[in-house]
């Protein structure tokens, strides 16, 4: 950006309006309040975003019923005006999928992970070197069920995430319980089952996001059903996570209906945050850097309804939580000694909010 203390906050709606498209904010670093820059419409439901590590490209699932024809959803490629902000969109292509949910950029940059929660499936399209998208180059289909008779009843790809050296993605499938593991071929866009091929989940969690520790060492997976959070010990050679800790993200005796759906880890390693659908609140976790387990510190209301997704800006100072719910984004400032949030009173108005990424 041409001032470098600028962040920016892109934010993917699924407000089934093409004109809502992608919000624009630049996060103030002192009060942490959120002014609209500019709005990107002409995007369809962009559900969920991801940047690259230059900076210079943005890339949005589409949830669309249909694209060019062929039932199912796409992805898009956009480049990044270093100076405004603002997108420009370069190409499209079909998620190869329904409901394409998540999308992540692997450690090479050459790979476009995305994963469609309706067909159950996860795909790789190849990044080409001017940023646009290549045709999904490998495809793997999920089969099988779960024990909840109306979520489980077929896979659910949640999320599709690499792993910190690009070796390893991992898919959440939150219909069949489990944690599939892929070997990755960035050269080649290949996807090929690790062995063992999954780490089993329990029966009903139904597994939604994961998140790595900044050491490498743990993975943390937030499950939507059940509403807890399993701990892993990772084994970076051979791809395999052993399970360390299940906890619940809800308070003891509460037998409401909640809804897990994000995981965020502050960059010291110290905290980890989870969101709440239906308690409405952002749970906080101490983590022990050594065991990888969690310690829980407290709740904080999200000041809004049915909150999605979670982000922490560069500086760890603010924390944002996306109220899908309520139609509004609230800040929060992060204590980075005990992990706590405080309100800071911004709180921004903007149709169906899912996702954030600052670049």
């Amino acid at each position: 950006m041409a001032d470098q203390k600028k962040t920016l906050v892109y934010v993917g709606t699924f407000a089934n309006d093409p004109e809502e498209g992608i919000y624009i904010y630049e996060l103030d670093p002192e009060s942490g309040s959120l002014d609209l820059v500019r709005k990107e419409g002409g995007i369809e439901n962009p559900f969920f975003l991801a940047i690259d590590a230059e900076q210079k490209h943005l890339y949005s699932t589409n949830g669309v019923k249909e694209f060019e024809g062929t039932p199912g959803g796409a992805v898009s490629a956009f480049a990044i005006d270093s100076e405004t902000g603002g997108l420009t969109l370069l190409n499209q292509q079909s998620a190869r999928g329904e409901m394409p949910c998540y999308v992540s950029i692997d450690k090479t940059g050459k790979c476009l992970l995305v994963g469609n929660y309706s067909s159950g499936n996860a795909a790789l399209l190849p990044i080409q070197e001017d940023g646009t998208l290549a045709p999904a180059s490998d495809v793997v289909q999920h089969e099988g069920s779960s024990v909840h008779p109306d979520r489980q009843t077929g896979p659910f790809v949640h999320s599709f995430v690499p792993a910190p050296d690009g070796r390893f993605a991992f898919a959440a499938d939150l219909g069949i319980d489990k944690l599939m593991v892929y070997r990755v071929d960035a050269e080649q866009g290949k996807l090929e089952p690790n062995d063992p091929p999954f780490a089993k989940i329990p029966d009903g969690a139904g597994p939604r996001h994961l998140a790595f520790h900044p050491n490498g060492k743990f993975a943390y997976l937030i499950n939507e059903l059940d509403n807890t959070f399993v701990v892993f010990a990772y084994d970076a050679e051979k791809g395999v996570l052993e399970q360390l800790q299940v906890i619940s993200t809800l308070p003891e005796g509460y037998d409401e209906t909640s809804y897990c759906a994000d995981v965020q880890i502050l960059p010291s390693g110290k905290f980890l945050y989870g969101s709440n659908r239906g308690h409405d609140s952002i749970a906080i976790f101490a983590i022990d850097e050594e065991t990888g387990k969690l310690t829980f510190v407290g709740h904080e209301s999200t000041q809004g309804n049915f909150p999605w997704n979670l982000a922490i800006d560069p500086a760890s100072n603010f924390l944002l939580v996306a109220n899908q719910g309520e139609d509004c984004i609230v800040v929060f400032r992060i204590d980075g000694e005990s992990g706590k949030l405080t309100p800071t009173g911004c709180k921004v108005e903007l149709p169906k909010p899912v996702c954030m990424k600052m670049v």
